[in-house]
């Protein structure tokens, strides 16, 4: 299939090199994104190009016309996205080509991650690879014909050119390829219900990572490749098999990767949070955005990671970054912004990738003075951390520990002159331009970061994390839940407009939980199962036991996809399957475990030869795997006792607390006026209860 898609792409772009528009008539601007709330379909709104938003209106329009339609896909904090819309886009020659042959429809993809998959599937059928900008030709019908990423301005006009004369002299050919593609399209995403017998065994898991562990960079951490992303999730999964099977040369490696990250220029070395990847192998010059996503899910993996290992580096970046969080991305509704972007504005007023972060030499000099070499020893201002342009993006090479060894310093005032420096570049740096930001708020998102504070407050007990995850989530559970159950996807200065995706449904679900867990109010758990009990009406899918993304009530796209492969953020069908797992402990709900087993069997034969894309399936096997306990702790000192156990790094148990009579089955009968129990249980077998968190880890451990 794909030989014959990239073969007649090719003989497509062979046509009529010099071909001109099939039609030269001027278009009146009627570019219709001005009323848009996203910030990415904003920034094209005042463009040449008759731009339109993606919706039943434009599609029909389409139809109506019977013109190919150009779907362009992108974000904002997309820097390549940006240097297309210069290129082309704000270009009227290019505008003309556009406009006279194509509908054209600017895509979000964050706000509409359905549309994207469809049309990324797609263009790596057809050309192996995928990326953003992601722009894809279409049939009226919205059928895929043609696509790609990044194109230059020249390329770019001559292909629409070609595609625009093939659709007029030759539509057939369109239309018989369309045919072949959404087939292609419709295969990609499927899954097939595993009927043999569920096994899960520690052995399987063995031989995933062992193959995986190929791939480990054991010098630098993360892959071995360049780009490197941190994809948090395979991190939290590595971390959690190595500490229960006692594999310490996965656990060096994993602390090995956490380091390197947190000392790299990936990590924003004066105000915190993490960029989406770095182009080198080294952690060091990052593709400078800062999403969401990525920040919350790092928190949640460096806490955990602390509380094994106890490194302050690793509090130190939770810290930061929340504290990056809160300044940059937070409203003052409680709700997380999605990103800053890669680009700001430099001296010369240009937009410049990167521009608001790095430094110049002889700009440190002038704001450190006599301090200067020994910051240029530490953050590498030299051609370790040197980038390009005279441009330094700060890097460190060595702990706090190592670096005041080797230079015979004392630690302590070492570390309040670090601070000054801080407060010294961070004041210099609040004077330029700041990079744009995404305030768009996105459900899944915004979810993701709730479970991030809450695990930061789990481990560090830090009260100022946990009432900013409740503002949040009481704003979710306030604003964006609907009368019938539903979820919105999407907020921006009081506006919900678009139905939620199974990713909006995980993720609360699972930020629910973790609510839960933290604070023993049980509004919060009836509350997951209740958005359970509404993806399975609108989202399940009987032939497969699995989830489509997009709800019944969703308009029909060229297919229906089913999410299931982890990927920076783990798969909304790997999270549903964790979360049902867990919900079905607390309710005992055998339909939820039975349907989480089912999930996990579905995959299992994927998961075998690529890891890193079943991260989170993989954390679920290990539920399986190994033993799993419920640990209920019921009295009035409940909430103490839990913070007193979550004190320690308990991947295997599933935490039940109440202070007062409760109704749920792992809490029920058990309440004693005046006295606090914990019950420790597995396999529906429970021991005597302990009074103590430390007779309680005695019984877990035995």
């Amino acid at each position: 299939m794909k030989f014959n898609i990239i073969f007649f792409i090719s003989s497509i772009l062979l046509l009529n090199c010099n071909g001109q528009t099939s039609k030269n008539m001027s278009h009146k601007f009627t570019n219709q994104l001005v009323n848009e709330t996203s910030p990415y379909l904003l920034q094209h709104a005042h463009n040449p190009v008759n731009w339109m938003p993606w919706n039943d209106k434009t599609l029909e329009h389409a139809k109506n016309k019977n013109k190919l339609i150009l779907i362009s896909i992108g974000y904002a904090s997309c820097h390549w996205c940006h240097v297309m819309e210069h290129e082309s886009f704000e270009d009227t020659l290019v505008a003309q080509t556009m406009n006279t042959n194509f509908v054209n429809i600017k895509v979000d993809r964050e706000e509409r991650p359905d549309i994207d998959q469809v049309y990324m599937n797609a263009v790596q059928l057809m050309t192996g690879r995928g990326g953003w900008p992601l722009n894809v030709v279409a049939l009226p019908d919205g059928r895929p014909v043609w696509g790609g990423t990044y194109f230059k301005k020249d390329q770019w006009i001559n292909v629409l050119e070609q595609l625009a004369n093939l659709h007029e002299k030759d539509p057939d050919k369109l239309l018989d390829y369309a045919s072949k593609l959404e087939q292609g399209i419709k295969s990609m995403d499927m899954v097939v219900l595993n009927k043999e017998e569920p096994v899960f065994k520690i052995g399987f898991i063995d031989n995933v990572v062992s193959e995986w562990s190929k791939s480990f960079d054991h010098k630098k951490g993360g892959s071995k490749r360049a780009p490197k992303f941190m994809m948090p999730n395979n991190y939290q999964f590595l971390l959690r098999h190595a500490y229960q099977n006692d594999d310490t040369e996965l656990q060096e490696f994993v602390n090995l990767t956490l380091t390197k990250m947190a000392l790299g220029g990936i990590y924003d070395q004066l105000g915190g949070g993490f960029s989406r990847y770095s182009v080198d192998n080294k952690w060091h010059v990052p593709h400078f955005e800062k999403m969401l996503y990525d920040n919350a899910q790092l928190v949640s993996l460096y806490s955990d990671a602390y509380l094994i290992t106890k490194n302050e580096l690793y509090k130190q970046v939770v810290y930061e970054t929340l504290g990056f969080i809160e300044k940059e991305l937070t409203s003052a509704e409680g709700v997380f912004y999605s990103s800053l972007d890669a680009d700001s504005l430099n001296k010369n007023n240009e937009l410049v990738e990167g521009a608001f972060y790095v430094w110049q030499k002889e700009e440190l000099k002038n704001l450190l003075k006599d301090d200067y070499e020994v910051f240029s020893n530490y953050y590498n201002i030299n051609n370790y951390g040197y980038w390009e342009h005279d441009n330094y993006v700060l890097i460190r090479n060595q702990e706090d520990e190592e670096f005041v060894r080797n230079h015979k310093l004392n630690i302590e005032k070492f570390k309040a002159k670090k601070k000054e420096w801080k407060q010294i570049l961070l004041q210099e740096r609040e004077k330029r331009s700041k990079p744009r930001l995404d305030d768009k708020t996105l459900t899944s998102w915004n979810s993701l970061m709730i479970k991030g504070y809450l695990d930061a407050y789990r481990v560090f007990q830090d009260r100022s994390f946990l009432n900013i995850a409740m503002k949040n989530a009481n704003f979710i559970l306030t604003k964006q839940i609907n009368s019938d159950g539903s979820l919105f996807r999407n907020y921006k200065e009081g506006t919900s407009s678009i139905n939620a995706y199974l990713i909006d449904y995980a993720t609360t679900i699972e930020a629910f939980i973790s609510l839960y867990q933290a604070t023993s109010d049980e509004k919060w758990l009836y509350s997951a199962r209740n958005l359970s009990n509404y993806s399975f009406d609108n989202y399940y899918d009987e032939s497969s036991n699995m989830f489509f993304f997009t709800s019944i009530k969703d308009p029909k796209l060229v297919t229906r996809n089913i999410d299931f492969r982890d990927n920076v953020i783990p798969s909304s069908n790997s999270i549903m399957a964790k979360n049902l797992f867990k919900l079905s402990h607390y309710f005992e709900n055998t339909n939820y475990l039975k349907t989480a087993t089912s999930m996990l069997n579905n995959v299992k034969p994927e998961m075998a030869t690529y890891g890193s894309g079943f991260s989170n399936w993989l954390d679920l096997m290990l539920n399986y795997s190994n033993p799993y306990f419920e640990v209920a702790i019921v009295g009035k000192d409940a909430m103490q006792k839990t913070n007193e156990l979550n004190q320690y790094y308990l991947p295997n148990i599933l935490v039940a607390n109440s202070q007062t009579r409760g109704e749920l089955p792992l809490i029920k009968g058990r309440f004693i006026e005046d006295k606090t129990f914990i019950y420790v249980c597995v396999n529906n077998s429970c021991q005597l209860p302990a009074e103590s968190i430390v007779k309680a880890l005695k019984l877990i451990a035995e």
